[in-house]
């Protein structure tokens, strides 16, 4: 059973800080960008997309190699070797997360996350869970070959020798539906998980405001307009934005 978990120290020490660039970054975007509009949402998101993948690319080569101890010769590559499927990644993260804050903004507009609105927490649960789903399948062909690229090697022998080869021999070997492969269980895991984010950092910004405001969070209802009502404003550096 613990070989089920194997890997998972490498994402759980990374995830936190990551997410902490995704989401801060995103709104210092959105405070630079001036409106809150569907495209100006897109931008921000691919803006914080890019920047994680400095992080995120090592993290997650990490933890494909724990998940891969044992099946081959151990390959030392230096460190080079950290930076193995960064480009793949930048390229899968950049518009994936464009289309997570894009698809998560479109959906609380009409779901009607308003305040004072019935059954507010739900919504927003089911709009980041959704969100989630809508961002892995817009990109996930590239995770993939992302993923096969930081696995290749660990025999001690090079299957690929770049990005467009991995697809040429994929393709080849096992057809166009390897882009595919694994997706079901990817979705299953990515509703709760962004849902969970979302909800989580919706309701912490919403309490820290309301403190800093000098109101106090009493109740988990109302949440504060989502952002697609009204024009972002200039804050405080000590103020932090909702999403």
């Amino acid at each position: 059973i613990l070989g089920l978990y194997k890997g998972i120290g490498s994402p759980m020490m990374g995830l936190t800080f990551i997410n902490a660039i995704v989401f801060g970054v995103h709104g210092q975007a959105m405070r630079m960008l001036g409106r809150d509009t569907p495209t100006n949402q897109f931008l921000a998101g691919a803006a914080a997309g890019a920047i994680q993948s400095v992080i995120c690319c090592p993290i997650e080569l990490a933890k494909t190699r724990l998940q891969m101890q044992g099946t081959g010769e151990k390959k030392r590559e230096g460190l080079r070797g950290i930076n193995r499927g960064m480009v793949t990644t930048f390229v899968r993260e950049t518009p994936a997360f464009g289309v997570y804050f894009l698809a998560y903004d479109v959906q609380t507009r009409a779901l009607g996350c308003e305040p004072n609105a019935p059954y507010t927490i739900p919504k927003l649960l089911f709009a980041g869970g959704m969100s989630g789903i809508v961002c892995w399948i817009s990109t996930y062909p590239v995770d993939v070959i992302k993923s096969r690229l930081q696995a290749d090697g660990v025999g001690g022998v090079n299957r690929y020798s770049g990005i467009r080869d991995c697809v040429r021999q994929s393709v080849q070997k096992e057809g166009w539906r390897v882009f595919t492969r694994g997706l079901t269980s990817t979705l299953l895991r990515a509703f709760p998980v962004n849902a969970a984010i979302f909800a989580t950092v919706t309701l912490v910004l919403t309490y820290a405001q309301e403190a800093e405001a000098g109101a106090g969070p009493a109740t988990c209802e109302p949440l504060p307009p989502p952002p697609h009502q009204t024009q972002l404003q200039p804050q405080p550096q000590s103020q932090v934005s909702s999403f």
